[in-house]
């Protein structure tokens, strides 16, 4: 089997980190965000990850190498010249994503976590028969998002209601589909999306169904969500026991370290923290629903709370970072300074406190 996994653009909202790598190689849970996925596609029987992109080939290219001999899967580009939106890029890859197998292949949004259930996507594509499968997650607000509107007992799509002022549903799309290679044929080579023209006339041939997604699910495409994505993440692995979550005395609820990183004494860490390999958290430290990347410093008594510290950062002694605070590569925050929602770029000594969210050139 083989997948696409769209790749897309420049990660704007996650920047200050895509200033320094392309999105998917953001980690989320100390693990580049891609990786998680091909992963879950490789222990399906997936042979073949086709990337579409616009930006950066080469980085993600070369850093994906290494992975594919680790994990025996075969991993190319697909570049499109132009954004081609949704469905454009599943032209573009046809002759990648076509053999004589006849199976279906999945398509994935670069930045959707989840359990990943493939297996049952399989199963459930196979038993209705029809040309395609998506998977929905339920939310609370489905106004904020595209409903989609199915058949109960059989999954069947009926229709679409973008940001539906009156309630329909509560099942929005959630960027995973199992698609047969025949829906390629109705996909031209042009900026097209696939959930507004392709999905709905496949719908109103009643050959698209949808599958509910079982567990957790996120689009970790922005600050917010990330760290969200990163509670929902460590709460699924907590729920199977995971051996990788950190315990001890110092250790709140759902926390992820790296065997590399460094932890001094009397500090509190959790809920919901990840820290990255080579990182130092000195004494007294205080980390809460916040993200510390490879090779970052955390002086004495310093106090991090919904922030992501981007790699090889520095910070101070006494220094309190929240609200959402992201500080890009390389930043440093010194001694006693306060952040309050800064987003601070790349390569910055940031020596006076930023009170109020601001971006830090």
């Amino acid at each position: 089997m083989k997948a696409l996994i769209l790749v897309g653009g420049f990660g704007t909202r996650l920047r200050p980190l895509t200033l320094s790598v392309p999105k998917p190689l953001v980690e989320f849970a100390n693990k580049p965000m891609i990786l998680h996925q091909i992963e879950a596609l490789k222990a399906v029987g997936v042979t073949e990850v086709v990337l579409a992109i616009n930006y950066q080939p080469e980085v993600m290219l070369n850093f994906l190498k290494e992975f594919e001999t680790k994990l025996g899967i075969k991993i190319t580009c697909s570049q499109e010249t132009e954004p081609l939106g949704t469905a454009g890029p599943l032209a573009l890859a046809r002759d990648k994503l076509v053999d004589d197998s006849g199976e279906p292949f999945f398509v994935l949004n670069s930045d959707v976590i989840s359990d990943y259930p493939f297996k049952e996507m399989i199963e459930f594509h196979k038993s209705h028969g029809g040309e395609a499968s998506l998977m929905v997650t339920k939310v609370d607000e489905p106004s904020k998002y595209g409903v989609v509107v199915t058949e109960e007992s059989t999954g069947q799509v009926e229709r679409f209601v973008e940001k539906p002022k009156l309630f329909v549903g509560n099942k929005i799309n959630a960027g995973i589909y199992l698609l047969d290679p025949s829906i390629l044929d109705r996909i031209q080579l042009r900026p097209t999306s696939i959930e507004k023209e392709i999905f709905p006339k496949i719908a109103a041939e009643k050959k698209l169904y949808a599958m509910v997604l079982p567990g957790f699910w996120m689009d970790i495409g922005q600050p917010r969500d990330y760290i969200t994505g990163l509670r929902l993440y460590l709460d699924s692995l907590k729920k199977k026991s995971s051996p990788k979550l950190a315990s001890g005395s110092h250790i709140v609820g759902n926390v992820l370290v790296d065997e590399t990183a460094t932890i001094g004494e009397g500090c509190l860490i959790g809920p919901d923290v990840a820290i990255g390999p080579g990182c130092v958290i000195e004494s007294g430290v205080r980390l809460s629903r916040c993200t510390v990347m490879r090779g970052v410093r955390v002086k004495k008594h310093a106090c991090i709370s919904s922030s992501i510290i981007g790699w090889h950062s520095t910070v101070g002694q006494w220094a309190r970072v929240e609200n959402m605070t992201i500080l890009g590569e390389d930043v440093h925050v010194c001694d006693e300074i306060y952040s309050n929602g800064g987003v601070v770029l790349p390569h910055k000594e940031i020596k006076s406190s930023i009170l109020k969210p601001e971006i830090v050139m």
